[in-house]
């Protein structure tokens, strides 16, 4: 008996680490023009441990320097396709191009949409892109290995804190529902982008940086830091349209190193990125138990990306492959 209770524990630690492991991924833009090979940086997320990786459209190369290297893939549908989807013919093709032929790359989620709002032209696209997208994955017989979804943003809701008031906007209710449903009856998670510095940036809020960054002590309305009372206000928002079932992986977090006045520095961007990590392993939030499934944004800084500075600065390596602060991913 004792052997038998020693090879449980055992299995179960194990279990643990492989599950903590897993709950890591790194998103991989590639706006800038000086940035290493596709093949560089298969090999640099094998060597640092990182398990997943989200591309941002159908990048070939990409897919090609990935074949056989079991790095789990979320892979988005590039935003001008989106409206060729609504044709479920095109899906089809989309499908048969861009993920069939990869039967050696382990292709776990396509996100049709990134961070569409409902006032975007894009938006009548989402819920027709995703039905037919994942017609044509079970018409494939991929339905139990690719879950098909799409990434949302924070705007889409309101009364976030506490979290067990977010809900949806009134406008926003009528954009997600029928996507919600849909996610429901086929079991594929919602995807969130979910970004404390940019609500603790927000020059009409009034965030402690240390409830931003993992380094809180003792609790806020049962919340210890902002990333959880942000995740936890999604789920209680699903609950109120019919998504408590539902899973969220969150497809993006992340913490610039430059590139404004309020938050970005090294330090910050540091201290987010590990704090985060070691959190979403084990942790969980007070209102959903367990490792939660994260992708870091990004794997480099990206010298051409439009928008603001910060937008440049999110990168965990830099262009050279060294890394910017030395993280463990593990």
């Amino acid at each position: 008996m004792p052997s038998i209770m020693l090879l449980l524990v055992i299995l179960s630690s194990i279990a643990l680490q492989f599950t903590a492991v897993n709950s890591i991924g790194v998103c991989y833009g590639v706006q800038g023009d000086n940035l290493p090979s596709r093949q560089e940086v298969k090999d640099l997320y094998k060597s640092n441990g990182i398990t997943s990786m989200r591309i941002y459209f159908p990048d070939e190369e990409a897919l090609q320097a990935l074949r056989g290297s079991n790095i789990e893939v979320l892979l988005d549908v590039a935003k001008e396709t989106l409206q060729s989807l609504t044709n479920s013919a095109s899906a089809s093709d989309w499908v048969n191009k861009f993920v069939v032929p990869y039967s050696d790359v382990n292709i776990k989620y396509i996100a049709v949409g990134n961070e569409i709002m409902p006032g975007d032209v894009e938006a009548k696209y989402i819920l027709p892109g995703i039905q037919n997208i994942q017609q044509a994955i079970s018409s494939a017989n991929l339905q139990g290995k690719v879950k098909v979804s799409t990434a949302i943003r924070m705007d889409l809701l309101e009364n976030t804190f506490p979290p067990r008031d977010g809900k949806f906007t009134d406008s926003a209710t009528p954009y997600i529902k029928p996507i919600i449903d849909f996610l429901v009856s086929n079991g594929a998670p919602l995807l969130a982008n979910i970004y404390p510095y940019f609500a603790y940036s927000d020059p009409n809020t009034n965030i402690a940086l240390d409830f931003a960054l993992f380094r809180q002590q003792g609790t806020n309305d049962q919340y210890q830091n902002l990333f959880d009372a942000m995740l936890d206000s999604i789920y209680y928002a699903l609950e109120k349209i019919g998504g408590q079932n539902l899973q969220v992986v969150v497809s993006e977090s992340g913490w610039p190193s430059a590139g404004g006045n309020k938050g970005p520095s090294v330090d910050n961007a540091r201290t987010y990125y590990q704090n985060l990590i070691n959190h979403v392993k084990v942790g969980g939030t007070p209102k959903h138990k367990g490792p939660i499934k994260t992708y870091l944004f990004a794997m480099f800084d990206e010298n051409q990306k439009p928008g603001l500075q910060t937008e440049k600065h999110f990168g965990l390596f830099n262009p050279d492959k060294s890394p910017k602060y030395g993280i463990s991913f593990k």
